[in-house]
């Protein structure tokens, strides 16, 4: 780790912006104070281990997928996991009950699988709180990619196939079913939680909302979130309610900053190539997908670019991996691009970070921490090393 400033570094780079990350942090303790429920961060959007002393200033736990994950929150975070896996496996389960708090399991055959683990651990050991993951058959997400209530989904159990009475030891739900969205999409979820759970709810200890909630949004409803989960506890004062959203905390902190390394042209339309890549480096906007903001560009999406695409400041906007689809259009630049110009992607460190690839052994940008003192640490560079030892 260097420090130095932003002004002169190298790109490509992602760039953290502390005085962001702990507004947002300040705002989530907030509505965990204000609202009774626990908000923990999920690592499946954000896992930059090495700013976590920033987090537990302000919240306790975290949530985890996956064994590293797991791994992740214990030796990293400094705390147990709440963890949710599709599907575990016999030989890491060890792993996850060591990590982990609280363990949800997707379906009622692992948990059949694993309850002997559990009662094994649990007699030795802190206790482990065991839950299922439950679908209320409603979602608001438009995507169906990330649609985990979608027809056919195979997340969580249907209110269908549970039993009268829960199995012994299900301590909890989980419910996950929001993606980006609103506070009045949760209120309307709640209701479906409640018609179609709500006879097993009083016989439980905690309630996982999952994440989705993006609090940190520009113009999203905090009163009414704070205001639907007081009402949902004084309704159900049994239960512990959590929230694990990912990309709320880190919303808007930090961008990918790259450089211009060649224009191309064919039939009238301009292509800048860049010195980073969609498909490695932002996924999410092939997957969504969607156009990300442009420091100092115009985005001309869809409609937009129509009867635009050849004029003389509107480029696309390129990878350099050689997948045919790793690029994005169009933007209107002020000027002209000329190689060496720097191009800044907003609010690319939610997700991003976490689903990066190595594919054709592109170099992986920088990781910098942008102090609040305006110093700029750079949490880690990347080799030929890390690229080739993935490899075998």
């Amino acid at each position: 780790m260097d420090n130095t400033s932003l002004h002169g570094l190298a790109t490509p780079y992602y760039v953290l912006d502390e005085a962001k990350l702990r507004a947002n942090l300040r705002l989530i303790q907030s509505v965990a104070r204000q609202s009774g429920a626990e908000i923990i961060l999920a690592f499946k959007a954000y896992a930059l281990w090495r700013t976590f002393s920033i987090f537990r200033e302000y919240i306790g736990h975290t949530t985890a997928s996956s064994p590293y994950e797991a791994r992740l929150a214990y030796e990293e975070f400094g705390s147990k996991a709440h963890t949710y896996s599709p599907a575990y496996e016999k030989q890491t389960f060890h792993t996850i009950l060591e990590c982990s708090s609280h363990v949800t399991f997707n379906s009622l055959s692992q948990y059949a699988h694993f309850i002997g683990d559990v009662k094994t651990w649990n007699a030795h050991h802190a206790p482990v709180s065991c839950g299922l993951r439950i679908n209320p058959e409603y979602s608001e997400i438009e995507t169906e990619l990330y649609n985990p209530c979608a027809p056919g989904s195979r997340f969580g159990v249907l209110a269908s196939q549970l039993p009268d009475n829960l199995p012994e030891g299900i301590e909890g739900f989980h419910c996950h079913n929001h993606c980006e969205s609103s506070t009045e999409a949760l209120a309307r979820s709640l209701e479906h939680v409640e018609e179609k759970f709500g006879r097993w709810l009083d016989k439980i200890k905690w309630l996982n909302l999952g994440g989705g909630h993006l609090m940190t949004r520009e113009g999203y409803d905090i009163g009414l979130l704070i205001h639907t989960l007081v009402r949902f506890g004084q309704r159900h004062p049994n239960l512990h309610l959590i929230l694990e959203p990912g990309s709320a905390f880190a919303w808007r902190t930090g961008d990918l900053v790259c450089q211009v390394v060649d224009v191309v042209e064919n039939d009238g339309i301009k292509t800048a190539i860049l010195n980073v890549s969609f498909t490695c480096h932002m996924p999410d906007c092939l997957e969504m997908p969607y156009w990300p903001t442009v420091t100092g560009a115009t985005t001309l999406s869809g409609d937009d670019a129509v009867g635009h695409e050849r004029e003389a400041t509107v480029y696309r906007l390129g990878g350099n991996s050689c997948l045919s689809g790793d690029f994005m259009g169009y933007w209107q630049f002020p000027a002209p691009l000329r190689i060496g110009d720097t191009v800044t992607f907003e609010d690319m460190i939610h997700y991003t970070t976490v689903k990066t690839t190595m594919f054709n052994g592109i170099g992986h940008p920088a990781i910098v921490l942008l102090h609040e003192n305006g110093q700029a640490e750079v949490l880690r560079r990347y080799a030929y090393e890390d690229y080739r030892d993935r490899m075998c």
